[in-house]
This record gives structure tokens, sequence and C-alpha cells, in this order.
């Protein structure tokens, strides 16, 4: 039986790309795979381990890394090497029925969902090596500075300048600039604005280049996560069904429905989607978004108006 097409869902990272992947998840005919490209994701020796965020994969570089993503999509699992290294029965019981379930997913033609935003400088690859959906999700630039803020996540930008390839395709205009944030720490705000411009950057590039892939801002989604749901469903040629819809209320809203409940719980997933669009304006100070707005605007006017600062 042949792989199912593939779905990627990718963008920013905090841009909602765990709560859109896990929603299209509610899909029987889905299967969610949770960020293979992430550097902290745990691989075994002959596994591959990526060693840069927001690793650029393509044809010129791709080598052992195709084969790693391939099995992942095809879910493979290699019962044998499993076996080695189980200890006790229970182990071995484990494992064989790891191998079992992975066999019931290959056969069933379910369609494998990888979500990571990590991912976003190899969706060209990803999308032609494996003729797969691409979701890409958008945020507001002070909504991304405001979260990053809030858990003082600061960002190795030499991991950028280390990629060559990445430079030249993609970043090559903000050489200079990232260079200096390089060499010189700065201020988390202005990190948060400087990657939000360079990854909204490329999508604005693949807006232009993928006119078939998807485009999602988190606030409209937010906004009418049902009717922005149904309508992802269509474009990925996915049944939109009622349990896929009661599962997107009780994720997207303090309102639980009385009469549709969802089978399957998710952890720190549950929003309220709505007030979950302006919590920039208390995590910035006024000062910090006019300095996020200058530093991304040549980017930002492409996505977002004036009247949404």
């Amino acid at each position: 039986m042949g792989r199912s097409k593939p779905i990627l869902v990718t963008g920013s990272h905090r841009s909602g790309t765990t709560w859109v992947g896990r929603m299209i998840a509610s899909s029987p005919a889905v299967l969610y795979i949770h960020e293979p490209f992430n550097v902290k994701h745990y691989t075994d020796e002959s596994e591959v381990q990526f060693r840069y965020w927001f690793t650029h994969l393509c044809q010129e570089n791709e080598g052992q890394y195709y084969r790693y993503i391939k099995n992942i999509l095809d879910f493979r699992y290699d019962l044998p090497k499993q076996l080695r290294s189980a200890k006790t029965l229970q182990a071995v019981k484990e494992e064989a029925k790891n191998y079992i379930q992975h066999l019931q997913y290959r056969l069933s033609g379910i369609r494998p969902l990888i979500k990571d935003p990590i991912a976003l400088f190899s969706a060209e690859w990803f999308s032609s090596r494996f003729n797969a959906d691409v979701l890409v999700m958008i945020r507001h630039p002070a909504a991304f500075a405001g979260s990053l803020k809030v858990k003082n996540w600061n960002f190795p930008f030499s991991d950028l300048i280390n990629q060559p390839l990445l430079m030249e395709r993609y970043l090559y205009p903000f050489e200079a600039e990232i260079i200096e944030f390089t060499e010189v720490q700065q201020d988390i705000v202005d990190q948060a604005a400087l990657l939000w411009k360079l990854l909204h950057y490329v999508i604005l590039h693949y807006q232009k280049t993928h006119p078939e892939w998807l485009f999602v801002r988190h606030e409209d989604l937010s906004q009418h996560p049902l009717a922005g749901f149904q309508a992802i469903f269509e474009q990925l040629n996915l049944e939109f069904t009622p349990q896929s819809a009661a599962v997107i209320q009780s994720y997207s809203s303090v309102h639980q429905s009385d009469t549709l409940k969802p089978e399957v719980e998710y952890v720190d997933l549950k929003r309220d989607s709505l007030a979950n669009i302006l919590t920039w304006k208390q995590r910035l100070t006024a000062s910090e978004i006019e300095r996020i707005r200058q530093r991304v605007q040549d980017v930002s006017r492409a996505f977002y108006a004036d009247n949404e600062w």
C-alpha cells in the first residue's frame, strides 16, 4: 500500500501550531507526530540528530535526514533494534505492541501529520520530497514577542549563520543584522522582533511561490475556530465530523459543549482562543510594542494592517 499524503503544520513557534495540529488530528484519518526537527527530540545512535534550530534541508544536504523523515511518515518501526534494548519480558511485549500498532497505521492508510514549527525553513523540501500538504501559521509580531518575553526564550542566531545554504537561499538580506545578534547579547524583545521578521520574510516568500499551500493567521482562526477549521479540513480533503467539531469547540473556548464531549484530552491545550488574541497588550510595554513595530514593519505590513497594532 502506498503512503497516504502527509500533512505538515508549521510556521513560527508560539503561533498555534500545536493547537492546529491537534485539532486536525481529531480526524480519525490523521495521526499526529510531534516535532521531529526539534533539536531536543530524542534520537538514539542509529538515528539522526538535528544540530540547529530551524534546520534548512534541501536536495544538497538531505543525506540521512531523508531516510529518517521517510521512516516516520511510513510508520516504520525497527523492532529488532528495539528488542535488543529491551531488558524485561514486559519491555519485549511493549515493543511488540508498538510494532503492531505501527503496522496497523501503515496498512490503514492513515495520514501522518507532522506538527513542527522548527521545520519552517525545510517546508519546500518537505513538500517536494514527500508530496505533502503544507499549512503555515502566521501570528502577530507583538503576540510572538510577548510570548517569548514571558517564557524568556533566547534564540541562538548563530544557528542561522552556521547554515550557509539557509543564508544563501532565504536569509541573505539580513546577514549583517543576524551577525550583530550573534556578537552582542540583545534584549529578548529585540531578539523576538528580528526572529519574527526572519521567519515571516520566508513565509511571505512561500505565499508568493506556493499558492497551493494553506496560510492561516492565528488571529483569524481564533476569532472563528469552528468555521476556520472546517475550511482547513475541506482544503485538506478531510471529513469535518461532529466529533472533530466537539474537540475544536472544547479546546477553543471556555464554554464547553453540553452535548458533545471530546474523547481525547490534551494537556495544557485548552484555551479561550478569542481572549488569547490580544494578551500581548498586557505582556509588553508601549515602548516595547513600538520597538517591535519599527523593526518588523517592512515585513509585517504584508500580514497586519496599522489598525491591528
